[in-house]
């Protein structure tokens, strides 16, 4: 795609920016997102920004642009996605790589996870070049491939082969935060500071085996239904993150007390679950941020119809909190089971203990005047995104990608769904929000 001199105002239109990044299909996998970096390389180079191509596998590149600041403060890193999730079996009423407008919103795979961000992104950069404001510190706008997908081509490959370019930087936004969360009439704008790990786990029970005329009680099989039945009927122990009381602590005041009561109670572990159980709004915002959890996802056993297995494997997508990980969530998982169960740690995300709050402050106050009605809270993401790659180089990752979202439109229902979309209006709000925060993230706060 050539970059028409018309682009040179882009920044303004994030819609349209957002169009063009969508119809490119860069479903994951394969992947494939070269032609989609080259436009964005050329969009940039085109506005007199210089920007570097790294990759190790060529048709999953990663581009990785600086544009300078004054100095004044360390480099701050914009990081985003242009890969995105299959459609596969979805029923759609636009064609979901068509980038079409219909209703206010923009139509298609990625509009919100995260081409969407990607272009508030881009939209933001390009402004600050364009109206030549340097921001305090060097920007560095990084886009990777194969986000969906583990992150080996994408953020994994640069942390391990090319984590000098990211000398320097201390903070960075990404995804996910920075959308209304709405209770009792209140507007929260949660702003993600610290986000769950991903521990694969993997259970093996056995039985005796044999012809499968002869019904076999116990058995393989039978063990297995037992271990489903068991974590489906319990939660794993809670633990009260310091993230999560900040939130509440910000929370509970705004709050009637009908409300506030019960969210205070959440942070006791004796009345935690009972709270949970008792379902409403917390207990769909708070249940994955009180315990680790593990989700079983694929079952693999048995050979032929006619014997009994003698062994079934269980695969759990584990989420461990900040402070815990692979050891502590098998000894609660033997703990809830019981004997008989063999578990193995088939893979494992490191991410830090405690999250770095020094740009929360200027990240809160600038939603505060975009949307005065809002109070911004810090906010634990349940699944993983990038940030857990950067967190290794002492880089703290902010989910910050602002949506003044309407009341009625469910963004956990719509992301990776059908008839993924993102209103116009929301993309404007967004893109002017991050340039605001590329103007001042070298700000001082009491």
């Amino acid at each position: 795609m050539t970059v028409t001199r018309t682009d040179s105002a882009l920044y303004t239109r994030p819609a349209e920016l957002l169009q063009h990044l969508i119809r490119f299909d860069t479903t994951n996998p394969p992947g494939a997102e070269a032609a989609c970096i080259a436009y964005i390389q050329e969009l940039l180079t085109a506005a007199g920004i210089p920007s570097a191509i790294f990759a190790h596998d060529p048709a999953r590149p990663n581009l990785l642009a600086r544009l300078p600041g004054r100095g004044a403060a360390p480099p701050l890193l914009l990081q985003g996605h242009v890969d995105v999730v299959t459609t596969a079996d979805q029923t759609w009423q636009h064609p979901p790589f068509g980038g079409e407008i219909h209703d206010g919103y923009v139509w298609g795979r990625g509009a919100l996870d995260m081409k969407g961000g990607v272009a508030m992104m881009i939209a933001a950069v390009l402004r600050a070049q364009a109206t030549d404001t340097p921001p305090p510190g060097d920007v560095l706008l990084l886009v990777v491939s194969d986000e969906e997908a583990f992150g080996i081509e994408g953020a994994g490959y640069l942390i391990r082969d090319h984590a000098d370019r990211f000398a320097g930087v201390r903070f960075a936004l990404g995804e996910f935060g920075g959308f209304p969360l709405r209770l009792a009439g209140q507007v929260f704008y949660p702003i993600m500071v610290a986000e769950k790990q991903s521990c694969r786990v993997r259970a093996t029970v056995r039985g005796s085996g044999g012809h499968a005329a002869w019904p076999q009680r116990g058995g393989a099989m039978a063990q297995l239904g037992a271990l489903l039945g068991r974590l489906d009927g319990a939660r794993l122990p809670v633990h009260v993150t310091p993230v999560v009381e900040r939130m509440i602590a910000a929370m509970v005041p705004a709050l009637p007390a009908a409300l506030g009561g019960p969210l205070t109670a959440l942070l006791d572990p004796a009345q935690t679950d009972t709270v949970l159980v008792a379902g409403g709004p917390l207990g769909a915002l708070f249940d994955t941020l009180l315990h680790n959890t593990v989700s079983p996802t694929i079952v693999a056993g048995g050979e032929a119809t006619n014997v009994h297995p003698s062994r079934i494997q269980l695969e759990l997508d584990g989420r461990t909190l900040p402070g815990y990980g692979p050891h502590e969530l098998e000894s609660e998982l033997r703990a809830l089971v019981g004997a008989g169960v063999e578990w193995d740690v088939t893979g494992a995300d490191a991410g830090p203990a405690a999250p770095d709050l020094g740009l929360f402050p200027t990240l809160a106050a600038v939603i505060r005047e975009a949307d005065p009605s809002a109070i911004p809270i810090p906010y634990m993401l349940p699944a993983v995104t990038d940030g857990r790659y950067f967190a290794r180089l002492g880089i703290q990752t902010y989910g910050f990608l602002p949506m003044n979202l309407p009341a009625d439109f469910d963004f956990q229902a719509t992301i990776h769904a059908a008839d993924e979309r993102i209103p116009v209006a929301a993309l404007e709000f967004g893109a002017a929000a991050i340039y605001q925060v590329l103007q001042r993230f070298g700000e001082a706060h009491a």
